[in-house]
């Protein structure tokens, strides 16, 4: 017997099932969409690390409780065959990664205003001691490192590290620009959700029904954290300075935009840049690929540089 057909019939004896797909197989977590033969479908979510598994559950049950960002509720989780799992909330609709760049302008300015908003609400809600990597710590959601000027040389340097051949002609550029960052000493750490874009959302025909992932939480200053998600959100998908302006305004109405530097924007993309197999990622939709890929990231790179 498979782990989700165990999980299921585990947490569902009553229940038959009429499909079950594979959405999402990451290094870490794989992800099942399961249908039952009543109409209704359960997400069947597992990983082998625990503890990062755990902190996203953790999180997702967090955002729920205490904003208003749309998140499926975690119904039940579980041990099976040495892997933790969990059965999460269906939520309907499109996937925005296929969505956000074939809507209409104004539908998509409404899109990119609710993100900036999400996020300020995440930023006023979520504030940590330290910086850096997010683990749970009993009922808490807890950072590690005391000291934002060194985290953030570490976080940039190994993003830049990561970046293939093809970035070696702004490779130097981009190290010398970290280097020479003006950084504030202690900014107020804010949750900064590493993967926060229409990709990891659900589109209901109006507006955001649901965001997805919770994985691989930090906590950063303010500015990084809105650098990348307004790269993923405005720059990504489609060329359209008003994207940026809407993203703005979003977060401006629930709390006040950050200072964003130079140095925080580069960092956001060249950590958009690789995925975390080192594979260069493939904006827009349809997505690039290869040469035109690497492109759209040095581009983006030499605006801030």
């Amino acid at each position: 017997m498979d782990e989700v057909t165990a999980v299921v019939a585990r947490e569902f004896p009553n229940k038959r099932v009429a499909s079950a797909v594979a959405a999402r197989r990451g290094n870490s977590k794989d992800t099942t969409l399961v249908h039952f033969a009543d109409g209704s479908g359960v997400v069947v979510q597992s990983s082998a690390d625990r503890e990062a598994f755990e902190t996203e559950l953790a999180l997702a049950r967090a955002v729920r409780e205490r904003t208003s960002v749309p998140t499926p509720e975690v119904l039940t989780t579980g041990e099976f065959d040495g892997r933790t799992y969990a059965v999460v909330e269906l939520v309907t609709g499109e996937d925005l990664h296929e969505r956000f760049a074939v809507v209409d302008d104004e539908t998509r300015r409404r899109l990119a205003e609710r993100f900036g908003r999400y996020l300020a609400e995440l930023h006023e809600t979520f504030a940590f001691e330290r910086y850096g990597p997010v683990r749970r710590d009993g009922d808490e959601l807890r950072a590690a490192n005391p000291s934002w000027p060194a985290w953030f040389g570490s976080h940039a340097e190994a993003g830049i590290d990561a970046l293939p051949a093809a970035f070696d002609g702004v490779r130097e550029e981009l190290r010398r620009c970290v280097r020479d960052a003006d950084l504030p000493a202690t900014p107020t750490p804010r949750l900064y959700p590493w993967d926060f874009r229409p990709g990891n959302a659900v589109y209901d025909g109006e507006g955001v029904a649901a965001v997805l992932d919770w994985g691989a939480p930090l906590a950063a200053a303010a500015g990084l954290s809105v650098a990348k998600a307004e790269h993923l959100v405005a720059d990504w998908y489609v060329e359209d300075e008003r994207l940026r302006a809407a993203f703005e305004r979003g977060y401006d109405s629930v709390r006040t935009y950050p200072d964003v530097s130079d140095v925080y924007r580069v960092v956001a993309v060249v950590r958009s840049a690789v995925d975390s197999g080192g594979v260069v990622t493939r904006p827009r939709y349809p997505e690039l690929e290869g040469a035109a890929a690497v492109e759209f990231h040095l581009g983006r790179l030499r605006e801030w540089v």
